[in-house]
């Protein structure tokens, strides 16, 4: 499992770090010092687990957390703190775990093995990927040349860029009014989130693939684009290419 700590004191952080990448099966995938950075290091790195404090410059910890509850796959969140005050409010962000400073290892490895269950919203983001009812067989595009629409057979992935998301297709790319959580539960089964900001079509998938920096990446037929794969979702497209 992937771990993002974020904490203003890089003494705390590297500790933690220390502990966490001594446990088997975890390792620390970013370090952030605020909120503001844990959420940018959230979208970059598409972490399972941030270990989080609450005292910090600018928004705290609790608030992060309300932050971090809103996105459309959140990653767990285990409050790290010293201080015993905020734990009716940490609770009330739905955390699945509240450990205070200084952290034990037993203690530590015991709330992350609890991260492996999927919380309450991370259930419901699963849930919504499958709704019942007909799906649609294509989505509309603004172009230069008016309203297109796009048939899904021919659409190969689609991404998310801040607050823009782009299709890419057999005819170019386009962007969408769409919110990927939206194509994500119009769409069901037919496309696959293979990184937090990207949706994969399940037909077209050929394999999974490493960068030269080692990342993963899917290739897809009939183009050269590499859509990235997170550690968090390789899994699951390991999964679906073993059925293929």
């Amino acid at each position: 499992m992937d771990v993002l700590i974020v904490d203003d004191e890089p003494l705390a952080r590297e500790r933690l770090a220390r502990m966490v990448d001594q446990l088997d099966g975890y390792s620390v995938v970013a370090q952030a010092g605020d909120s503001a950075s844990a959420l940018t290091a959230i979208a970059h790195h598409d972490p399972d687990v941030v270990l989080l404090d609450v005292r910090m410059p600018g928004d705290d910890g609790v608030t992060a957390a309300h932050r971090i509850g809103e996105l459309e796959d959140p990653p767990a969140v285990i409050f790290c703190t010293a201080f015993d005050e905020y734990a009716l409010d940490a609770f009330g962000t739905q955390a699945v775990g509240y450990l205070l400073k200084p952290v034990r290892a037993e203690q530590l490895l015991e709330v992350l093995e609890k991260a492996r269950t999927p919380n309450k919203l991370q259930k419901r983001a699963q849930q919504n990927r499958h709704p019942a009812g007909k799906e649609r067989s294509h989505i509309s595009a603004k172009t230069p040349r008016g309203v297109e629409l796009i048939p899904l057979d021919s659409v190969r992935y689609f991404m998310a860029d801040q607050k823009y998301v782009t299709v890419y297709h057999d005819r170019g790319e386009h962007l969408l009014d769409d919110t990927l959580k939206e194509l994500e539960e119009a769409f069901g089964d037919r496309f696959l989130r293979t990184h937090r900001s990207v949706l994969v079509s399940v037909n077209h998938i050929q394999a999974m693939e490493r960068d030269n920096e080692g990342h993963y990446q899917v290739r897809l037929a009939d183009t050269d684009h590499r859509p990235p794969v997170s550690r968090r979702h390789a899994s699951a497209l390991k999964e679906l290419l073993q059925k293929i």
